[in-house]
């Protein structure tokens, strides 16, 4: 996510941009605790237009359905599976992080006052690593909940909003993507409220402008990682996802107009990043991703999800109306869970993902 974004099927609003009002940054009730009833058992089928699936990713029982999990919440977001196939995620505006349990379908309570947790993904020690945006933080949370806080600055400035993350399997460093997208609900004397303090000080005036960061196993000082020439600056860095040698990475941004686009990089052996080229071009609003063990990208967006195989040619779209987020999961790992506004959905797939520890 964000900035923040409100879907309606199919439309999409980019708050904050130059055409959309400040007050409908928040869902109209931000204090949506109460879940709606319908949960795993009783699920419901959504039906939409037949998926564009000419490969066959998607199990065939499951075209032009998406499987409603639960309604109810107020914007969820940051899916992570573990080693079991279980998805925690979060509902950002009431501060709640979930646990989606495989075996069972029952969704559960894991965490309250989660620092307004966004993206996340677990490490191969178990600890679920959250992108807390509420004080720009980067948190490590055990499996009782508890957490420390592993870096909340880069060279002694505020982050941004840390957006989204992925951890290399082959040696556990992370990555974040920090855009600057100002919250209404930070406090009136936070500096990033004060013309956004300059972490990003080329871009600071106009609260454009991210970058992406490296936080190497067992270090205390996030690097940054976009330095090479060509790296825009003045663009929203969003979704991220890698490949699970850990050789390739990809992140998807936005400009302040809408336009998006997907990056891939190579991955050095020190965790710095080379080679970038541009993977997909001429997006619209672009936000989650994963992949899946073809090394197919799924973009979550306005219109649903889409994929990309390995040469950036579009293979999948699930619609299904305002997307945050997926990633695989089950027992199989073979179920495609996505994040929405206001629920969350799932699909049965032909193929794995890759994230699972």
């Amino acid at each position: 996510m964000k900035k923040k974004i409100i879907f309606s099927l199919g439309l999409v609003c980019a708050i904050g941009l130059s055409s959309c009002k400040k007050s409908m940054l928040r869902p109209e009730n931000d204090n949506l605790n109460e879940l709606a009833t319908e949960t795993a058992s009783a699920n419901k089928h959504v039906s939409g237009s037949t998926f564009f699936d000419p490969l066959g990713l998607v199990s065939a029982s499951q075209h032009g359905v998406l499987d409603t999990i639960q309604k109810g919440f107020g914007f969820t977001e940051g899916p992570a599976v573990d080693k079991h196939g279980n998805v925690f995620f979060t509902d950002q505006p009431n501060d709640k992080i979930y646990k989606w349990t495989a075996s069972t379908g029952q969704i559960t309570t894991f965490l309250t006052g989660t620092g307004r947790s966004n993206g996340m993904a677990f490490d191969k020690d178990g600890y679920l690593i959250a992108c807390a945006d509420m004080h720009g933080e980067l948190w490590k949370i055990a499996p009782d909940g508890s957490h420390t806080v592993l870096v909340n600055n880069y060279n002694g400035k505020l982050l941004n909003g840390p957006n989204d993350v992925w951890i290399n399997p082959k040696n556990g460093g992370i990555y974040i993507t920090d855009p600057i997208f100002p919250r209404d609900y930070w406090d009136a004397t936070d500096p990033r409220k004060q013309n956004w303090e300059p972490t990003h000080s080329e871009q600071a005036a106009t609260g454009k402008g991210g970058h992406v960061y490296y936080l190497a196993p067992g270090a205390t000082s996030l690097v940054r990682v976009t330095t090479m020439a060509g790296w825009n600056a003045d663009i929203w860095p969003n979704g991220i996802t890698g490949t699970p040698d850990g050789k390739k990475l990809y992140v998807n941004n936005w400009t302040y107009d809408g336009t998006g686009q997907i990056k891939v990089f190579a991955i050095n052996a020190d965790g710095t990043l080379s080679n970038m080229q541009t993977f997909v071009n001429n997006l619209n609003f672009c936000d989650g991703m994963s992949m899946d063990e073809k090394g197919n990208v799924y973009v979550s967006g306005g219109v649903g999800v889409n994929a990309y195989d390995k040469n950036g040619n579009k293979i999948l779209t699930i619609p299904g109306g305002g997307s945050t987020n997926n990633v695989f999961a089950g027992a199989n790992n073979k179920i495609l869970f996505m994040t929405s506004p206001d629920r969350v959905t799932s699909v049965k797939m032909n193929v794995k993902g890759v994230e699972k520890f």
